[in-house]
């Protein structure tokens, strides 16, 4: 898959091919849905690998204990569905099956946050990161794009010491990187050098936080981007570095504020450095239906909101 900067390309795309390529190398690749191959594109594993390919229909809990059972029979499984299916209704299965055992289970959740879209409120999962990073074991990976997508799938392939939450959207989101970026498990990304506030982002909203920047530098003031794709284990280090030199700091997530991205820097930062923070997200709030588009301009999640998020949290640093 060939992409170019800016243009929009399939996050979920570019999961399944990278299990394919995965498969190609690795025997003990294993991938399960619940009848929902074709809208996860897991369904490009299946056709290239049948006989490890598991279709365990509308039974997500039972799909998740044997995901775990899998994995500590020296499988290595991937286990895709909606986001509300894979963080929500089987959550008792995920933890007392996969986390508490610190089976090494890849679950790759699509169809997460506001750009599900027309299916509604009810298929809008905007609390999925809050529950998977609240479990002991489990980490968590929101990719910000179809490169950073394919290459956090191929880098978690050896991710055997515990499970793992990949959180991917439905719709297709702008492509940040070129070939020469690099994800790397655990630490986040400084992709704007700034010295005025620091915008910590994930998923769609590390390209939103890119055209705040410019926002942000038409009024004189140098913001500083940060791809935080690992939310858990979280690199404080970075983080912290980042509103030493800054003294304010912005989250962009397409989550609730509450348990998400936001509060995850907030924690660290309470502990680390405390600095004037504005969280910008779904504020409380459930989803509805409309198209992408309209839902990121309706709940804020543009760079003109995250933009006036920056200027909220600079005036609060001048109060000090």
């Amino acid at each position: 898959m060939e992409l170019k900067l800016g243009e929009k390309a399939s996050l979920r795309r570019a999961f399944g091919e990278a299990l394919v390529e995965l498969g190609e190398v690795d025997e003990r690749i294993v991938v399960l849905t619940a009848d929902l191959a074709g809208s996860t594109n897991t369904d490009l594993f299946a056709k290239r690998f049948p006989e490890r390919f598991f279709n365990l229909g509308i039974t997500e809990a039972n799909m998740m204990a044997l995901a775990a059972g899998l994995a500590m029979s020296g499988k290595k499984p991937f286990v895709s569905t909606f986001a509300i299916f894979a963080a929500g209704k089987p959550w008792e299965q995920v933890r007392q099956a996969i986390a508490y055992q610190s089976a090494p289970v890849r679950i790759v959740a699509t169809h997460a946050g506001l750009t599900v879209g027309e299916d509604g409120a009810s298929h809008q999962m905007l609390e999925d990161i809050n529950n998977m990073r609240v479990l002991p074991n489990m980490d968590v990976v929101v990719p910000a794009d179809a490169v950073e997508t394919k290459q956090a799938i191929h880098a978690l392939k050896d991710h055997d010491s515990n499970p793992v939450y990949v959180r991917l959207a439905r719709a297709p989101f702008p492509v940040v990187f070129d070939d020469n970026y690099k994800f790397e498990f655990g630490r986040a990304k400084v992709l704007r050098r700034g010295d005025d506030i620091s915008i910590f982002a994930c998923g769609l909203m590390v390209y939103q936080s890119l055209g705040a920047a410019e926002v942000l530098a038409e009024k004189g003031i140098s913001a500083e981007v940060v791809n935080v794709s690992t939310i858990k284990p979280l690199d404080v280090e970075t983080i912290v570095a980042s509103v030493s030199k800054t003294g304010a700091a912005v989250t962009a997530e397409e989550h609730q504020v509450i348990g998400g991205l936001g509060s995850a820097v907030a924690e660290a930062l309470a502990e680390h450095c405390p600095v004037p923070l504005v969280r910008v997200g779904v504020q409380d709030r459930f989803g509805q239906s409309g198209s992408a588009e309209a839902l990121i301009e309706y709940y804020g999640l543009t760079p003109e909101g995250i933009a006036q998020a920056a200027l909220r949290a600079l005036e609060r640093e001048g109060q000090r």
